[in-house]
């Protein structure tokens, strides 16, 4: 018996205490049971992870289904303000979240034999065989599935601890590849011992996006949205269990047979079991319980719901939009699915979408509705905090972590992960806030001076008469200063969280202080490109085709003139300011050129 409730298997890292001259004491990383985990929410900073992508995991598929089952969901955002300023769960709370982990102790054990927890008893395969545990780790090598920073092959045994195949199995059922898995002993669906078609974990089809508070207990509230207190059907995966004399409706993820459907709630949703799984615990020479094998099949498939699923952000198309789209694809299912959650973009930093994740608007019909204005929305846990904001502390600093997984053309294999984290200011969520202009500002700043410093270059070879950059490279400059200005970009998101909408001044000093460094590190980039210049060549330049087909001259000259004035107008703070600084010009004393 290995129950997740009283077995430490949850890695933390509580919060500093205070020593007695007053410093902070670091607290060192432990692992605690679940039950420690929530009765404490407080206590603890964070959950620590083997991979990024466990955090949502966890929290989805067991801690906040948990609370939320026993607890219920905050009424109202009076409610949810209420519980967020106590900062801890209450002496009732902590008596209803006791009784409900008695109730249910029996559904969380790891290797039960009769029920496990997250798994099929019994699950087999044509020929009972089983798959190395590398099966479960997606940072692990196995068939297709090579990571780029792994030093462990397939051919190398992998056995994990019980905490660690708890921790893994978790994030199967929400990132595991999809495309062909193998049939298991009473899949109707299994053709030639394969079942196909699968698609990956619900987690990998989206870009997730988690709110993050100071403490365990904030960040689940941060992460249950008000106001939806869960349906009679909408239970959490262990209560949803085979049992005898109940319908067959609830037995889905308890046997073999799988099904294709909508979400019955947030407690369906967030425990979803995309795979069936069944562990093979064994004893090593020394009596350590280990997981070196598994069976992974094919598990339920969930068709994405707006109204449901609250971790993303999404596009809305119109009729109009939907329809071309479907025309052009031949999807049958295109005319019902006009929502498709926004993914994160390899390579690209968080603050680089924020457009998304800012996308805050107010449906005009009931919010269960399935129209909506076309555009970006953002997701429903963001949404929320601009009805709770008052709730939360003045420059509360709350953090955004977004997680991915990018896989293979065929689906069945890992090409690249994705994982950022940001600074929100809660201000910038509010759609008539200026603190969301400025935000919004900086970004396309940011991409313009990308845009600007690829121009140079682009000039300056046709200045000398090299030929095209390769496609793929040409935006290489660009690139390397939207990583310049990436810590920039994130030292003013925490300023600005301290700064009202009021306080239009110091609003506008930020803005000042990043255009200054702004231009710096785009003149810096720009320097780079002018030294690795043949210049007597660039200064004397070649004859090329404008756009408009008309011949002109490409030299260093022009080159550098137009980048000047890209500046001038993409950092007009700056422009203005120096404008305002400079004296009066005069035929006797001109004024240089910016």
């Amino acid at each position: 018996m290995w129950n997740l409730l009283d077995e430490p298997w949850l890695p933390v890292r509580d919060r500093p205490a205070v020593s007695r001259d007053g410093g902070q004491l670091s607290a060192r990383p432990h692992e605690i049971s679940v039950r420690e985990l929530l009765l404490d929410a407080h206590d603890h900073a964070e959950l620590l992870v083997d991979a990024p992508t466990q955090r949502p995991a966890i929290y989805r598929q067991l801690l906040l289904p948990l609370v939320v089952d026993a607890l219920g969901s905050p009424e109202d955002a009076m409610a949810w303000g209420r519980m967020f300023t106590a900062g801890r769960f209450g002496a009732e709370e902590r008596e209803r979240l006791t009784a409900y982990l008695d109730a249910h102790h029996h559904l969380f054990d790891l290797f039960s034999p009769d029920d496990p927890f997250a798994q099929v008893p019994g699950l087999t395969t044509s020929g009972d065989a089983t798959k190395g545990a590398a099966v479960l780790v997606a940072t692990a090598a196995l068939g297709n599935n090579v990571p780029l920073f792994s030093s462990r092959t397939e051919g190398d045994p992998l056995a994990l601890t019980p905490a660690q195949a708890a921790r893994w199995l978790l994030h199967v059922h929400c990132w595991d590849t999809g495309a062909i898995k193998t049939g298991a002993t009473g899949d109707p669906n299994v053709k030639a011992g394969k079942t196909t078609g699968n698609p990956v974990g619900p987690l990998g089809q989206l870009g997730v996006v988690m709110p993050l508070g100071t403490t365990v207990y904030e960040t689940l509230l941060l992460n249950i949205p008000y106001g939806r207190n869960p349906r009679k059907d909408d239970l959490p995966q262990w209560r949803r269990r085979a049992k005898d004399g109940e319908a067959a409706e609830t037995l889905s993820c308890a046997t073999p047979v799988w099904t294709e459907r909508s979400g019955m709630g947030l407690l369906d949703v967030w425990t979803w079991q995309s795979r069936r799984v069944r562990l093979v615990p064994e004893r090593t020479t020394r009596g350590e319980l280990r997981v070196s094998r598994a069976v992974v099949a094919a598990g339920d498939r969930l068709l994405p719901d707006m109204d449901i699923e609250p971790h993303t952000s999404w596009h809305v198309d119109s009729a109009r939009t939907r329809s071309r789209r479907t025309a052009r694809s031949g999807d049958r299912q295109g005319e019902h699915a006009h929502f498709r959650p926004v993914r994160h973009r390899s390579g690209r930093a968080a603050w680089r979408g924020l457009d998304a994740l800012l996308a805050v608007r107010r449906s005009t019909v009931d919010q269960h509705a399935t129209e909506r204005a076309e555009g970006l929305h953002t997701s429903i846990l963001l949404s929320q905090l601009v009805d709770v904001g008052d709730s939360l502390p003045g420059g509360y600093g709350a953090q955004v972590e977004l997680t991915g997984i990018r896989y293979g053309t065929k689906l069945g294999n890992i090409e690249d992960a994705y994982h950022d984290e940001i600074p929100l200011p809660l201000a910038a969520l509010r759609p008539d806030s200026d603190i969301r202009g400025a935000v919004l500002g900086v970004v396309e700043q940011a991409e313009e001076l990308a845009r600007a410093v690829n121009a140079l270059s682009a000039e300056l070879r046709r200045a000398v008469g090299a030929p095209a950059a390769a496609p793929g490279t040409w935006q290489y400059p660009g690139e390397t200063l939207l990583h310049a200005l990436d810590p920039l970009v994130r030292r003013l998101l925490v300023g600005l969280r301290d700064v009202g909408d009021e306080d239009f001044d110091r609003t506008e000093q930020g803005l000042l202080a990043w255009e200054e460094r702004a231009h710096r590190e785009a003149w810096r980039i720009a320097d780079d490109l002018l030294s690795a210049t043949d210049m007597a060549a660039a200064f004397a330049g070649r004859e090329v085709k404008g756009k408009d087909g008309q011949p002109r001259f490409a030299r260093l000259s022009t080159a550098e003139t137009f980048f000047r004035a890209n500046l001038r107008t993409i950092l007009f703070r700056r422009a203005a300011h120096l404008q305002a600084r400079r004296p009066p010009a005069s035929d006797d004393h001109p004024t240089p050129e910016q």
